[in-house]
């Protein structure tokens, strides 16, 4: 190459992991504000009655000890509806079990059989809406385990009537696999940081799956499930939605768990895909701006094309520093991560898997959901072949 065109790409490159080298000292000063806030005095526990709705598809691993951990609530009064699109959903059996074992529980299972738009999971939260007793409900995806003070620390923001949504953050519990690992990598290092960073520099303005509390007269205001029922990032649409109302939506302290699939690394990457064209689709410039986050393939290229230079070796060291610092501040003081430490080997890995998908998710807009393929039209999904009923 000529010399003159490989210093170029190794200043440009430079620059990129300069830039991102910031970036992880935004996230780092992020995660620092919210354990701060986590430390101080809290708004008293709610008592607010809650109707809890889990659509369910299939099974998940560890769903029924999800599924347990609500129903031992220290909590006054709430219950929970399940609902699936079939009546032979596998789901079903582990419901009645639920029912079995807690009899004294408000458990109800709901078979929502109507198609009201191509995201099932909506249709069926839009079909269990009516069964709901309580003007205060929670949604969250049903392979999500929680503590026992879960419903008063998540619903205590509602107490403040300003607040129209409440969302929370999460772990990954990685199972076996490298693909499974990496996920759970990504939630820790990536996803998690990102979260924190919108919050601290123009408040959250999207929900989490892992957690929505809301009111059904915000709900109500903004469309109700049937205005998001066709797209895939329903949960950031809820969010974005009731913001729009002039609703804060609080970022709860609540930290819930996820136990991730044995993700084959082909799955992985779809998942990833999926993700990656729903955020290009749903906010295009900050997923943009993505690419001025992956500080260790641009601080490798750097090296590459520096020709080994003493600086380009310290721009190395002290991104992976920094990397490492965001992951372990973030895994282990905000998500309290028992093995954090252990995948940190596995962030260089990592980063180029994040910026391959970055670069490719430009290149189409179909994704894979639930064994489903779909095309991905901003942000609303349409159904490549016909789903199996």
């Amino acid at each position: 190459m000529v010399p003159h065109i490989a210093k170029l790409i190794a200043i440009v490159t430079a620059a990129g992991a300069l830039a991102s080298i910031a970036y992880y000292a935004l996230c780092l000063w992020s995660a620092a504000a919210f354990v701060r806030r986590k430390k101080s005095p809290s708004t008293p526990s709610a008592n607010l009655p809650v109707s809890i709705l889990k659509p369910c598809k299939g099974t998940d691993p560890e769903m029924y000890e999800s599924f347990r951990s609500h129903c031992l609530q220290d909590y006054p009064e709430y219950e929970i509806i399940f609902g699936v699109h079939h009546a032979d959903d596998p789901a079903i059996a582990l419901v009645e079990q639920l029912k079995a074992e807690f009899p004294n529980r408000a458990i109800r299972l709901q078979v929502c059989p109507k198609d009201l738009g191509t995201n099932v999971k909506v249709s069926n939260l839009a079909q269990m809406l009516p069964e709901a007793r309580y003007e205060q409900l929670i949604v969250n995806d049903s392979d999500i385990r929680v503590e026992r003070d879960y419903l008063c620390r998540v619903l205590a923001p509602l107490q403040d009537p300003g607040v129209g949504l409440v969302t929370c953050l999460y772990r990954g519990i990685a199972n076996s696999t490298l693909g499974s690992r990496l996920e759970a990598l990504g939630i820790s290092s990536d996803f998690c940081p990102g979260v924190l960073v919108a919050r601290q520099l123009e408040g959250i303005k999207f929900g989490l799956g892992s957690t929505l509390a809301f009111r059904k007269k915000d709900l109500q205001a903004m469309g109700g499930f049937e205005a998001v029922v066709d797209y895939l990032a329903d949960d950031y649409q809820i969010g974005r939605r009731i913001a729009a109302l002039g609703m804060q939506v609080a970022l709860s302290d609540v930290v819930v768990e996820t136990f991730l699939p044995r993700y084959t690394l082909r799955e992985f990457f779809n998942h990833q895909m999926r993700w990656a064209r729903t955020v290009r689709d749903s906010r295009f410039w900050g997923y943009m701006g993505l690419g001025l986050t992956f500080g260790l393939p641009w601080s490798f290229l750097a090296l590459i094309f520096s020709g080994g230079a003493a600086w380009a070796w310290a721009l190395l060291a002290l991104t992976f520093a920094m990397r490492g610092a965001v992951t372990l501040v973030t895994g282990k003081w905000v998500l309290a991560e028992s093995h954090v430490l252990r995948r940190l080997p596995l962030l260089p890995l990592r980063d180029a898997a994040a910026l391959l998908v970055w670069i490719l998710s430009f290149a189409g807009y179909t994704v894979t959901w639930r064994g489903d393929s779909f095309r991905l039209q901003k942000g609303k999904l349409t159904p490549m072949e016909p789903s199996a009923k």
